[in-house]
This record gives C-alpha cells, structure tokens and sequence, in this order.
C-alpha cells in the first residue's frame, strides 16, 4: 500500500504589478532603517530647539506676563477678527471667480474661451504681493479692500483651474449619455459633470483656501490691521531681547489650528456626501419577464 505525501503549499506571497515591485527582505530592512534614523533625526533638531529657546530664556515669566494684559488680548482678537474677515470675503469672491473663469475656459465660443484663458494664466503668473500693492498703491483703496482684491484674483485664478481640471477628469461617457438623454449642456453641468467632480475637487479647493488664510499675512504690509500686525505692533513695544520669539510662539499655533480646522471642514462634508442618498448605490430590482405581445404566449421553437 502506497501512501501519497502532499507537500505543504507555499504562503502567498503578493504579486508584483508593472509599476510596482514588492520589496524583498533586505528592502524593508533598509526602509525600516531610513524611517529609524529620519526619526532620530527629527526629533534631535526638535530637541536642539527646544534647548536654544530654554538657553535665551524665552520661557521666563517676564516676557510672557505681557499676554496677560488685557489691552494685548484685545489687540490680538481684533487682529484675529480682521483676519478671519478678509479671508471670509476673499474665499467667497475667489469661490465665484473660480467658478466663472472656469465657465469661460469651457466655453464652446472661442472668443470667451480666449479671454478667460488669458485673465487665468495672467493673473495666476503674477505675485500676490505685486497685486495687493498695485491696488493699494496705484488705485488708491482702502488696506481692506486691496487685500480682498489681490487675494481674489490670484486664487479664483488658481481655482478655475481646479474646476476646469476636475470636470474635465468626469469620464466622457457621462457627458455623452446626458446628451442622448436631451438633456441641455446648464443641465449636464449642474447635474451630472459638477456633482461627480465635487468629490476630486475637494482637497484642491481646501489646500487653495488654506492658502488663501495664510496670504492675510500680508495685509500687515499695506498697515491692515490682521493678526501678524497686531503681533507686530505687540513685539515693537515690548523691551526685552528677541521679543518676536515669543509673538511667533503665541501667533503660529493659531494659524495652524484655523488650517486644519479647515481640513477638518473639508473631511467633513467629504464623509457627508458619501453618506448622502444622492451619491449612495441604489439596489436594482431583478430582472422580470417582460410583458407578452398580444394574441399569444411564450415564443416557441418552429415545428420541423
């Protein structure tokens, strides 16, 4: 009697793809090492930090008990107001903006599709900085209004570019189903192109609005009164060494918590519309037999 061994099959192992090979043994070693020593590194320029603010004395009481008056909290929440009303105005402007350049650049008429090209690649091109000045400066606004203007057209610029690019990214199919359906191109665009492109978007818009926030900054070279100008105005009274340091400590942290606030925003209303009953699977119902043609049953084979 003959016994047959069947040999243990191998562990599957994961198929490596044209574009993609799966690192070995020894690559993972190497990548685990790089991420070990990028580590170590990271945190040793955190630490050499820490310790040259503790070596100037940054966290003594004496230049921190001036952000306990209440003349400097004030200062620095009307700064923080200002901001966040420029960025408010010029985020709404910028959106509309966007979105009409983009209009324009899709356009069948060559005419406007020329025009928006040009304010798209001009605008964009120039500085910000350049532009905010240029309306200050030369048509003679108020710092509030130059700083929505130059805000506004650098970033509607930018984001006609994402809306064109991402309706554009909506598979052509879609586009052409709704046609043969008679639909017009108001209602392609507003129903079918502009819902699906939404979801790609979406960080690009973030990012760009981010932008936007951190450009107020700049309002504090045209004397608007934002919150790097308040922190401005805080460090030039105060009348100890290196009195910017703790200014930036108190400002910067601000900044980053309205980013990625706005982050959090845009995770958000991501997860909402993958819950929304517009954009979830909609169950079919099994295919039944159709309705019979009159004056007869089931059709039947021809009969030899």
């Amino acid at each position: 009697m003959t016994a047959t061994a069947t040999a243990s099959a191998p562990a599957p192992t994961p198929e490596a793809t044209a574009l993609y090979d799966i690192p070995g043994p020894r690559t993972r070693r190497r990548h685990l090492l790089y991420g070990v020593l990028s580590t170590v590194l990271i945190v040793a320029l955190a630490c050499w930090a820490v310790y040259l603010l503790f070596d100037t004395d940054q966290f003594t009481r004496t230049k921190w008990a001036p952000f306990e008056y209440q003349g400097i909290q004030e200062l620095l929440l009307s700064g923080l107001g200002n901001t966040l009303k420029a960025f408010a105005i010029s985020a709404v402007l910028a959106l509309a903006l966007g979105g009409l350049l983009a209009t324009g650049r899709l356009s069948e008429h060559r005419p406007v599709r020329w025009v928006a090209t040009v304010a798209v690649e001009f605008f964009r091109a120039m500085p910000v900085l350049v532009m905010i000045f240029f309306v200050f400066v030369a048509l003679k606004v108020q710092p509030l209004p130059a700083l929505v203007a130059g805000l506004t057209l650098y970033n509607g610029s930018v984001l006609a570019e994402v809306f064109r690019s991402g309706i554009n990214s909506v598979e052509r199919g879609q586009r052409e189903a709704a046609y043969a359906l008679g639909m017009r191109k108001t209602q392609v665009m507003s129903y079918v192109l502009v819902p699906q492109a939404v979801r790609a978007m979406l960080p690009a818009i973030i990012s760009q609005l981010v932008v936007a926030l951190k450009d107020t900054s700049l309002g504090y070279l045209i004397t608007y009164e934002e919150f790097l100008h308040a922190g401005k105005l805080i460090a030039s009274n105060l009348d100890y060494d290196l009195p910017f340091i703790p200014v930036v400590m108190v400002i910067s942290p601000i900044y980053i918590g309205m980013c990625m606030l706005l982050s959090w925003f845009a995770h958000r209303v991501s997860k909402r519309q993958q819950r929304s009953p517009k954009t979830e699977a909609v169950d079919v119902a099994p295919a039944e037999p159709g309705t019979l043609l009159p004056g007869g049953g089931p059709p039947r084979a021809p009969g030899p």
